[in-house]
């Protein structure tokens, strides 16, 4: 089974309201789905949450070219041909192996999204050349897989309780865990939000906190003391971007509030350094960020090696698949309190959630099936 082609599908709808973060305002909902076909007319479909569209499509269809012809099963001779491209190698400014040169630096986030589409779609064609999901391909047996959701995006003008509204009406909906969004307001309106928040919830529903980077050690610290009352699961995202397992290590022994981390790493690599640092008890790889499927494989290895929780963000319908196959060290996959309207309308099938759970099918591969009259309506 070859792969004979590999295009992409980018679509996006635009929210009503604009869902604000501490770090920036999400004004749509985007995804680009990577079609692969073979030469024995399977299918796999993969998805990747990502920017620049259009530049990330371009690599896509870069390393259609490169990966043409190569096992469709062999995901990964293809994702270390892929991956290969990102550094220097004998010869390799010339190309006189018959590759591109090594890959701009400056475009490995993009570079890294597209690897991750396609190879997700080769797990979908796994999946289904065998007759099986996912999940089962890897062992893991058909069980309800724990959903959270998030919300309480910041809107501006809004009073301080309208993140607890929001919230309460997803437990009311079934949820048993919320996520809310904190770090864009002064320490003391935020520290508001969270006692309304987990005042509306009841205390018997998990409260996560989703700090998007939002402060240093110092603030950080000062911030996680004065929520600490209001029975907090952990706190995600903590710390600035730039700041590494080392400076994690110093809030962890702060607070002994639980951190999660990782949702915007590239590869394995910086994963393993927060994981063996003790820092980070949850960690939230992103499949349809970066790397794939096959990357997401190798931390979650690892991670219940280390006693580490894995709680992969976003497109539960596909993650929820890795949480099946590690029982023991997954904590939760993540959905959106408010579906958007892309990921509600461009599935014909897919995993449902419900009483705050993921329930998986025995439908080959990831199970989902993509309305395409849908993506044409809302393509870009």
């Amino acid at each position: 089974m070859k792969i004979a082609s590999i295009k992409t599908h980018a679509a996006s709808i635009p929210f009503e309201v604009p869902r604000v973060t501490a770090h920036e305002p999400m004004r749509a909902a985007s995804v680009i789905l990577v079609e692969v076909q073979t030469d024995d007319g399977v299918a796999g479909c993969g998805q990747i949450h990502g920017a620049p569209i259009k530049e990330i499509c371009e690599w896509v269809a870069r390393f259609g070219e490169i990966v043409r012809g190569m096992d469709a099963l062999g995901h990964l001779e293809v994702w270390e041909r892929l991956f290969s491209l990102t550094s220097p190698r004998p010869g390799g400014t010339w190309g006189r192996d018959g590759l591109p040169p090594p890959l701009p630096r400056a475009a490995r986030p993009q570079i890294m999204a597209a690897i991750g589409g396609i190879d997700i779609a080769l797990w979908d064609i796994k999946g289904k050349a065998a007759g099986l999901p996912v999940y089962r391909l890897l062992g893991g047996a058909n069980r309800p897989v724990l959903a959270y959701a998030t919300g309480g995006y910041y809107r501006d003008g809004a009073p301080l309780d309208a993140c607890a509204v929001e919230l309460a009406s997803s437990v009311a909906a079934g949820y048993r865990a919320v996520k809310l969004k904190v770090g864009g307001q002064t320490i003391k309106d935020d520290v508001e939000r969270v006692r309304l928040t987990r005042e509306a919830i009841g205390k018997d529903t998990l409260l996560l906190l989703d700090l998007t980077g939002a402060y240093g050690i110092d603030d950080c610290i000062a911030f996680a003391r004065t929520v600490e009352p209001y029975d907090i699961y952990w706190l995600e995202e903590p710390l600035y971007w730039y700041l590494q397992p080392a400076d994690f290590q110093r809030l962890a022994a702060a607070t002994p509030i639980p951190l999660a981390h990782c949702e915007r790493e590239l590869t394995r690599f910086t994963v393993r350094d927060f994981m063996t640092s003790g820092a980070v008890r949850f960690v939230q790889f992103d499949s349809t960020r970066h790397a794939g499927f096959t990357e997401s494989l190798r931390i979650a290895t690892l991670a219940e090696q280390l006693g580490v929780r894995i709680a992969p963000h976003q497109a539960p319908e596909l993650h929820a698949h890795l949480c099946a196959a590690f029982p023991n060290a997954s904590f939760a996959v993540e959905s959106n309190g408010i579906p958007d309207p892309l990921w509600s309308g461009m599935y014909a099938r897919r995993a449902q959630i419900r009483n705050s759970c993921v329930h998986l099918e025995e439908a080959p591969g990831f199970g989902i099936e993509i309305d395409w009259n849908f993506i044409d309506r809302h393509r870009v």
